[in-house]
């Protein structure tokens, strides 16, 4: 009996390669409506109005009625089946997003922090969940997924934030392109400048206010950084917060 489960247990396992081949798809999860709509809904907003990492605001404001199609869809987004990636991708791109609706609601506006609540009071419909931006980023991303990659993906509307991608993250390639992302960010020289004379390197305050979920993957800001540069900074130098740039990141016309 043993030897009889035993060769049909090896004839399924070398089947697979076969069944691959001929184009079958083996325990592959199907992309469901739900996902390539909104997923393509995001990419084809960010394209027409994200530039170089800044936000078109006046041209997104009078394409207001498809971002208002984003958002609805954010609140209806049913996760009850979703996997980590799925889940991973859609609430970084629900943030950001949110984001971009938020400032337009109080568009024109100089700098968010100029508008009371911003990320700890709004509250928007979320998978059927209400959540501020600060509950989002905090409850749905750094606590499950403990990835300080994120940091350089959600984006807050500010000059000194990191570049907003003009596609949106998938469950497909969500890791590559956070990993994308923060090399990108990590070697930008206004991100992150070295000062060799001065044997000092300036960093985002993002460093300072996160530094815990950078310090869980590394020893030191600086040995982070390293994991994605090409150009080592030495560990000794000292490491220097440059003020945040709250200004809005419109795009100039």
């Amino acid at each position: 009996m043993y030897k009889k489960l035993f060769l049909a247990m090896l004839l399924a396992f070398t089947a697979l390669p076969f069944y691959a081949k001929a184009g079958v798809r083996v325990m592959e999860k199907r992309i469901t409506k739900q996902e390539a709509d909104f997923y393509d809904g995001v990419s084809r907003l960010l394209q027409q109005h994200v530039v170089n990492g800044q936000v078109k605001y006046k041209a997104l404001q009078r394409d207001e009625t498809k971002l208002d199609g984003l958002v609805k869809q954010i609140a209806q987004y049913n996760l009850s089946a979703a996997s980590g990636s799925e889940k991973k991708a859609f609430y970084i791109n629900a943030y950001n997003v949110l984001v971009l609706k938020q400032v337009l609601m109080q568009y024109p506006v100089k700098s968010v922090m100029d508008v009371a609540g911003f990320f700890d009071k709004q509250k928007f419909r979320v998978a059927g969940e209400s959540l501020t931006l600060n509950e989002l980023e905090n409850k749905k991303l750094r606590a499950p997924y403990q990835d300080a990659r994120i940091h350089f993906a959600l984006v807050c509307a500010a000059k000194s934030c990191p570049p907003l991608l003009n596609k949106a993250y998938t469950p497909k390639l969500v890791e590559k392109q956070l990993e994308s992302q923060t090399r990108q960010s990590l070697q930008n020289p206004d991100f992150i400048k070295i000062l060799p004379k001065q044997k000092q390197v300036q960093v985002s305050e993002i460093f300072k206010w996160y530094e815990a979920d950078f310090l869980a993957e590394a020893p030191s800001v600086i040995a982070y950084i390293n994991k994605y540069t090409s150009m080592l900074i030495p560990p000794q130098y000292n490491t220097r917060y440059y003020t945040y740039n709250w200004q809005l990141n419109e795009a100039s016309n």
